[in-house]
């Protein structure tokens, strides 16, 4: 059974998954357009971090920080190679939307490449009703980037 639960992402096997997924950002962006974190930006206050585990075996992560009074964004999804294809993701990003959700959050937004690679993550997002928005936050108009945003109840703002 798989298990989602807070976590720090500090563990040995969390930051190997990381670490990982930093690599493969960098190798597919330009690195001004990498905005995915470390372990330790992940452990800032601010910061809610869960794992996806079956058996103790790590499958995969995600974040929300707290940008302003109810908007959140969505960090460092990732789903360990060995567990891909399993719905990993999606049952990690329901997770998330249901948390803020909870949270009395009006709107959550994530960050996103145009690149192919990142084509299966867009179309996962699409699925679970995000729309394409305007940069939020500190970005900034990116032709590396995509931005995409979800209502929670409030008024999502449109691309």
């Amino acid at each position: 059974m798989i298990e989602i639960q807070r976590e720090a992402p500090l563990a040995a096997d969390v930051r190997r998954l990381l670490s990982e997924h930093l690599a493969e950002m960098f190798a597919t962006s330009p690195a001004e357009s990498v905005h995915a974190l470390d372990a330790e930006a992940l452990s800032r206050p601010g910061i809610s971090f869960w794992t996806a585990r079956e058996n103790g075996a790590l499958l995969g992560c995600v974040a929300l920080t707290d940008l302003s009074s109810g908007h959140g964004e969505i960090k460092s999804m990732r789903t360990a190679l060995n567990a891909r294809g399993r719905g990993i993701a999606a049952t990690l990003l329901a997770h998330v939307v249901d948390h803020a959700r909870r949270d009395g959050y009006e709107n959550i937004s994530l960050e996103t490449g145009t690149e192919d690679y990142f084509a299966a993550a867009r179309r996962l997002y699409s699925r679970h009703g995000f729309v394409e928005c305007d940069p939020f936050a500190d970005y900034v108009l990116d032709p590396n980037s995509i931005y995409m945003s979800l209502g929670l109840g409030g008024k999502v703002r449109p691309a």
